[in-house]
């Protein structure tokens, strides 16, 4: 073979498949194999350089996202609190301090106990160690001031004790239960003479009982009262509306004493028979 002869070359390729089937896949494939040789090695080539300059790139677009710890910026305290408003700012207690004691002895007060019950706390003094104390005799033993200050007997004495307020208690069922002057028969009586049908109610035919709940006073009044079975909107109101204006009941006892008691009272609607 000579020296130099290129075997990719057209006239090579002519040589080879003189004579034959050039439609056959093998003469294709030699004769596109520098194309695809060439291709190849452009690929290869951008792989190389993107994997070694990309890095450098990436570094170069993007933002250092490192935060620089060895850096002691001073971070003033006053500036922060320019923009806080004055009622949120977070101000200091100041609480005032103790008084001032008086040095104190205790009294104690004369017991008989048995020798093995007495201990330093409840050992009684002696007379003599009375007068060689200059100090007052309070409710407790205090070392504190010999020139002034405050008796511990005085902070006790001005103590204030905060309670609540007892609640009110209504009862549910007394020895005597409210009733109403007349007994339950003037009750009847009345609510017929003061309650008004209702036209909604008469016009559709409802007749029924509404039960109402109220509280009978120790004064006889009443009070809270409200619907406990109703029978409509309309009925309910009038009710209601009756049994706040009777008059004042019999209040309830419990051990001869008046108190208030919860009082159910059926308030019934008919209509008369139209003969």
């Amino acid at each position: 073979m000579a020296q130099g002869f290129d075997l990719t070359s057209d006239k090579w390729l002519a040589l080879i498949f003189e004579n034959r089937n050039k439609q056959y896949g093998a003469y294709t494939l030699r004769n596109q194999s520098s194309n695809r040789h060439l291709k190849a090695l452009l690929i290869v080539t951008l792989i190389s350089l993107l994997a070694i300059f990309l890095p450098k790139i990436i570094k170069a677009v993007a933002p250092d996202s490192k935060v620089d710890l060895s850096r002691n910026e001073e971070f003033s305290l006053t500036e922060v609190n320019q923009d806080i408003p004055e009622e949120e700012t977070v101000k200091a207690l100041e609480i005032p301090p103790p008084p001032e004691l008086k040095t104190t002895i205790q009294f104690t007060t004369p017991k008989v106990v048995e020798d093995d019950k007495i201990t330093d706390d409840n050992q009684m003094l002696s007379q003599q160690d009375l007068l060689d104390s200059s100090a007052d005799i309070s409710i407790a033993s205090i070392e504190g001031s010999e020139t002034g200050g405050i008796d511990i007997a005085d902070l006790v004495d001005k103590q204030v004790v905060i309670q609540e307020p007892p609640k009110e208690q209504i009862h549910s069922y007394v020895e005597k239960m409210p009733i109403f002057p007349g007994g339950m028969d003037e009750v009847t009586k009345w609510l017929s003479k003061n309650i008004n049908y209702p036209p909604i109610a008469e016009e559709q035919g409802l007749q029924g009982r509404v039960t109402i709940r109220f509280v009978v006073s120790e004064d006889g009044s009443i009070s809270d009262v409200q619907v406990q079975k109703s029978l409509s909107k309309e009925c309910d109101e009038e009710a209601v509306r009756a049994v706040k204006k009777m008059p004042k009941w019999i209040p309830g006892e419990q051990n001869g004493k008046k108190v208030k008691v919860y009082f159910s009272l059926p308030v019934s609607f008919r209509l008369q028979s139209r003969d």
